[in-house]
């Protein structure tokens, strides 16, 4: 018996080993770089790191990302002049990129298409719009600089909260325990595929039925939609009341059938600028997310890039013969 239990731990641990090799060598881990906070309360990557980053199951979709010095994926660094057209692209990991190679960008499409415009990527995930405008009005001496910020948003994850306040949560994921687990690439691996996730869900569903008591299902609050509707229009109004901002200089990239219609009448009262994406990518023929999750592939960004490039050009005039820009008052 002793000698069968020795046996089943040395295997074990050889398969352990292997699969750990495995994962390695076939870069099957995401990858994901390491995350900080700098001294004006703005969450970002560490700069300077490089690498490749893994999604979905069997290395589904493998990119290669580059931290530049601010802080954020991107295949320039963020240099705005008094003459230069500059516009921000601000977001989560919808704009971060992670999804594809850094020099494929939204903003390098936009670049390619429009000679003479630089185009920032500020994109982190997780971030919201409290997150968003707390890193414009942190760092008013580059966003003055940049003629158009456009802010990617969401309804309803974007509008939670009403106000900022610096959040550890996702630093604690590379700190004690979680960074020693991160040593283990397998660990990881298995954590991005959900499978660890997945069996966690399975017992507490399991327990859940056991200890369900009656039938019947819970009454349906009727008024659950209207009750999120008035508290993410609340919260952007609080958002936008920092004095600092240049609200005119802000558009936001919405899909406007996800937002109830009071958001966008008050939206089109206040004459407050978006672009809308979501009827172009809707009668798309061809699939415009990863096949796997929510964001979007290659043909996706390109649309999400013409949209960008067609309000660009309709609102602020591009010289296409020469490259110049004439920026409308």
């Amino acid at each position: 018996m002793e000698r069968l239990l020795i046996k089943i731990l040395f295997y074990g641990a050889l398969i352990l080993f292997i699969l750990e090799g495995l994962v390695r060598v076939f870069h099957l881990h995401k990858g994901t770089p390491e995350r900080m906070i700098d001294d004006r309360g703005v969450e970002k990557w560490v700069p300077g790191q490089s690498g490749y980053i893994a999604t979905g199951n069997r290395r589904q979709n493998f990119a290669e990302y580059r931290i530049n010095n601010f802080g954020y994926n991107s295949y320039r660094e963020f240099a705005p002049t008094e003459d230069g057209y500059e516009i921000a692209l601000i977001g989560d990991s919808f704009i971060e990129g992670f999804h594809q190679d850094y020099d494929n960008s939204i903003g390098k499409k936009i670049e390619d298409s429009l000679p003479g415009v630089e185009v920032y990527e500020f994109g982190y995930a997780g971030y919201d719009l409290a997150d968003e405008l707390h890193l414009i009005s942190a760092y008013p001496e580059l966003f003055d600089k940049i003629d158009q910020i456009v802010i990617f948003l969401q309804y309803p994850d974007d509008l939670l909260r009403g106000s900022f306040k610096i959040s550890k949560e996702r630093l604690k994921l590379q700190e004690g325990t979680y960074a020693l687990l991160k040593k283990s690439k397998l660990l990881v691996y298995l954590q991005n595929i959900r499978f660890l996730g997945n069996m966690t869900g399975k017992l507490n569903s399991w327990k859940s039925n056991l200890f369900r008591q009656g039938g019947g299902e819970e009454k349906r609050d009727q008024n659950k939609e209207q009750r999120l509707g008035d508290l993410t229009l609340h919260n952007f109004k609080s958002l936008l009341t920092d004095p600092g901002l240049k609200t005119k200089k802000i558009s936001f990239l919405v899909d406007r059938k996800s937002f109830p219609d009071q958001f966008m009448s008050y939206l089109e009262k206040e004459g407050i600028s978006t672009i809308d994406y979501g009827e172009a990518l809707e009668f798309q023929q061809t699939p415009v997310t990863l096949i796997y999750d929510m964001h979007w592939n290659d043909q996706g960004r390109k649309v999400i890039a013409e949209e960008l490039i067609s309000f660009i050009r309709v609102h602020y005039g591009i010289l296409a013969e020469n490259g110049d820009i004439l920026k409308m008052k």
